[in-house]
């Protein structure tokens, strides 16, 4: 549960809209509660709302759309730059807390009319670096899964686990929420509930449907607690695994195949999987998009870069190479 008791009565209204008509997910309504109470604080302390000394103990209950009024695109300027400052937030952080204000405002402006002027107008998100994702080679990736294999406990779960996300490329939540009957067995499909709600197919290969159907001849249906009698993957205590859990697990498969925890991770396994389908597979990018649920095709393009091995076959492959 997201606790809203100290918000200020117009940033709840905005969570409820961006819940109820908006869809949003409740990740998502979190990251903005957390965003937009924080932006609040700062504003609170910068205009002397409050006499504590520390803007992460003001209490915003009190703050009043008047106040909000005063606020200029400097303000939130200067928002950013305490969180570079103060945090070294990256320009990821920074972006997301931009996305989280822009929504905000144009709520209060466009949908409530509670003010006449959006000071998020003309706000810029901050330019992010372009790195190449980090993701294990077609080598390492088999490895993993022989590590995984060989596993001496749950290793039906924790082989499907691994299977899916390096074959479906998935997100955590949406292996999370896996349920029995999201998967069709004739057409050898699964639905999941991607980011912000969307809901979208993922066809599922033979080692995902060979995985799967391992772990159900040996999955629990006893003592199964009664929310998480349809989940897929359970954990020992025979309820829903959770996030946390299947991040501990990966991250002791990894050790145990000898690559570096603090390089890969459950996200780098989703890198993964779509770096070695455009590498291999030779997949297009759009259908590439769908399959990863990216709502950007620019967000889809950071695994179209290309391995060393791979610059330097073109240099060698160059016509003048032996002149």
């Amino acid at each position: 549960m997201i606790d809203t008791k100290d918000n200020p009565s117009f940033l709840n209204s905005f969570l409820d809209y961006s819940s109820t008509i908006l869809n949003k997910s409740s990740n998502t309504i979190k990251e903005y509660n957390y965003d937009l109470a924080h932006f609040l604080k700062y504003i609170s302390y910068i205009y002397k709302l409050s006499d504590e000394k520390e803007i992460k103990d003001i209490n915003i209950s009190t703050m009043t759309i008047n106040d909000i009024k005063k606020v200029t695109l400097d303000d939130i300027h200067g928002f950013l730059f305490y969180l570079k400052n103060t945090f070294n937030s990256k320009p990821a952080t920074r972006a997301r807390k931009v996305a989280s204000i822009r929504m905000f405002f144009k709520y209060l402006t466009q949908k409530t009319k509670m003010l006449d002027v959006n000071p998020a107008q003309d706000l810029e998100t901050p330019k992010l670096d372009k790195r190449i994702p980090k993701y294990l080679s077609l080598e390492e990736s088999k490895r993993l899964l022989n590590v995984v294999n060989n596993s001496d406990r749950n290793k039906e779960r924790d082989y499907a686990i691994i299977t899916l996300f390096l074959n479906c490329g998935m997100r955590l939540s949406e292996l999370v929420g896996i349920n029995i009957k999201d998967i069709d067995f004739s057409e050898e499909k699964l639905t999941v509930i991607g980011k912000g709600n969307k809901e979208r197919t993922i066809y599922l290969n033979k080692a995902c449907m060979k995985a799967i159907n391992d772990l159900l001849l040996v999955r629990p249906h006893e003592g199964v607690k009664s929310d998480s009698r349809d989940a897929l993957f359970l954990s020992e205590r025979k309820e829903r695994i959770s996030n946390r859990t299947v991040q501990y697990i990966v991250k002791q498969e990894l050790l145990k195949a000898g690559l570096d925890v603090n390089k890969y991770s459950v996200h780098k396994l989703r890198h993964t999987a779509a770096t070695l389908m455009y590498q291999y597979g030779n997949v297009d990018i759009r259908a590439l998009q769908e399959l990863l649920g990216h709502e950007s095709i620019a967000t889809t393009e950071i695994y179209t870069h290309v391995s060393n091995e791979q610059v330097r076959n073109a240099v060698e492959s160059n016509p003048l190479s032996d002149v």
